[in-house]
């Protein structure tokens, strides 16, 4: 550190840290700031990262084009790998420990950053485990984290920040890439005090001016981060967009009468917390599905908070008992949309909790038909399938409740303890015990059938098998199903049989039955 001099030392417990980082941007950070430091470009902006030293082992080391041959891989023989975090060990996942196989990072990576569309929601729980699995690293990782960062940023997008954020507790947020990820998460959740506590006690993170004084203001000490922004702004490091925003944040009653801000088009975590907290809040169904949990806060609207868990509980980011919580909290004082759903819930919980099989009966076509259109059949069955299958209804409503039954866990019991009723049931019985026994009622069931009766996994997802490659097999198998709905049927065939030949028999048979029975054809 250079020695100051002069009357600086007044300003030492406020400026110190300030002219610290402008120092570090001056030396290079800025320059590694014009390039995103992750796959999502809505994270904050949160803490600086300088490029990395020769030799010194930081998380994303560039690598000059040509520099090693494709077929040389680089690993640390001592340490552990932050590749290797997880939180599921294979005896709970089924996932063998040598998960990636001789798969490369780069082309992992590549896979889990893909871009899916409407997942299946039985495809969506696998992918959340395979990101939460906890394996050995890929051969070449090398003790850079990258595999773990793209397993932490497939979460974030579908909204699951409890899953991340005790990924990225089990992984220790010291690194920079990791922090930010673990401050946005902060943010979102209403845990920022935590965070902050954590950038200032971690000298290794140098926090962005609107991070520092986002927090300094958090702390209490409103004349540091005032100082703070005044340095910022001397020294050209904020924008104007940010300066406007960070003076109404620390001083609200100066810009009173003032039209509001201009509203980002795509706000990061940090912009979007201080916008709520200078009283010009942006909604969020309009944000990445992350931003959701900010509106399950107690701060939020109840409208809101059903409106942001339902959102999350198509993608599995929380469970459907939280939606339930949310759904039963208090009575509508409305009708329409989801309201209606609301009053549905609540009515068909207390006519289940009584045991009344007539007012199931009469409620539950109706809060079915709602589920649907919400898409939200899944959650629903999860929460309902099991009291439904107790009650003694007539025969249309029974034929309901056992499709409602092949979306939830139990789906294999209902099957068995089912006499179809036609040639479509018989059908979904076979999918449910794995045989696929009965005629196919349509062209997406006659793709399906060959999967279970015959299955054969495509030349690809063959070469992957035999390099031990299970988890690129795995999200193989995710993508082709996704293409197979979207119209190459042949690609449901080899998808379901990939699930099936690396042991993920559940998976296949779950998947299989949400394709017959949700609308998601593309």
């Amino acid at each position: 550190m250079p020695t100051r001099t002069g009357p600086a030392p007044v300003l030492a417990p406020a400026l110190a840290p300030a002219l610290a980082l402008a120092a570090l941007f001056g030396s290079g950070a800025a320059a590694g700031a014009e390039e995103p430091l992750s796959a999502i470009d809505w994270l904050s902006q949160s803490v600086a990262v300088p490029a990395p030293l020769p030799g010194s082992g930081g998380y994303e080391p560039a690598i000059a084009a040509g520099a090693a041959p494709e077929d040389i891989a680089v690993t640390v023989l001592d340490g552990p790998s932050p590749d290797a975090t997880g939180l599921l060990a294979p005896q709970v996942t089924g996932l063998p420990q040598a998960l990636w196989g001789l798969g490369r990072t780069g082309e992992i990576v590549a896979l889990i950053r893909a871009e899916r569309i409407e997942t299946l929601p039985a495809l969506q729980a696998l992918l959340t485990t395979l990101m939460l699995a906890e394996a050995d690293p890929p051969a070449d990782a090398g003790g850079r984290g990258t595999l773990l960062l793209a397993r932490i940023d497939e979460l974030l997008d579908v909204g699951a920040l409890e899953q991340a954020a005790a990924l990225l507790d089990a992984a220790g947020s010291a690194k920079p890439e990791l922090f930010r990820r673990s401050f946005d998460v902060a943010l979102l959740t209403g845990t920022e005090d935590r965070a902050c506590a954590q950038m200032r006690g971690n000298p290794d993170l140098a926090p962005t001016f609107p991070a520092r004084i986002f927090c300094l203001a958090r702390s209490g000490d409103w004349n540091a981060a005032a100082l703070t922004l005044r340095t910022a702004q001397a020294l050209g490091f904020v924008t104007e967009e940010e300066d406007a925003l960070l003076s109404r944040f620390l001083d609200p009653e100066l810009y009173e009468g003032d039209p509001p801000l201009a509203k980002p088009a795509r706000p990061s975590p940090l912009v979007w917390r201080m916008l709520e907290a200078v009283g010009e809040p942006l909604p969020t169904n309009t944000l990445p599905l992350a931003f959701a949990q900010a509106d399950l806060r107690d701060t939020a609207g109840w409208k809101s908070q059903i409106e942001a868990a339902e959102r999350l509980a198509r993608t599995g980011a929380i469970a459907p008992n939280r939606l339930l919580g949310i759904y039963t909290d208090r009575k509508p004082a409305a009708s329409g949309g989801v309201w209606d759903r609301v009053a549905d819930v609540q009515a068909l919980d207390a006519a289940l909790a009584a045991g009344d099989a007539q007012k199931v009966a009469q409620i539950l076509p109706g809060a079915w038909d709602r589920m649907v259109a919400a898409e939200l059949e899944v959650p629903f069955a999860i929460l309902f399938a099991a009291p439904l299958g107790k009650l003694a209804l007539p025969a249309p409503v029974s034929a309901l409740a056992f499709r409602i039954a092949l979306l939830s866990p139990g789906y294999q019991a209902a099957a068995e303890a089912r006499k179809p009723a036609d040639t479509t049931e018989g059908f979904l019985i076979g999918l449910a015990r794995g045989t696929a026994d009965g005629t196919a009622p349509d062209s997406l069931g006659r793709a399906i059938a060959p999967a279970f009766r015959n299955p054969s996994p495509g030349l690809d997802a063959q070469a992957l098998l035999q390099d031990g490659r299970i988890g690129e097999a795995i999200l193989l198998a995710v993508d082709q199903i996704g293409a197979g709905l979207r119209g190459d049927l042949p690609l449901v065939t080899q998808g379901l049989s990939l699930l099936r030949a690396v042991g993920l028999e559940d998976a296949a048979r779950r998947t299989a039955l949400e394709m017959m029975l949700l609308e998601r054809r593309g």
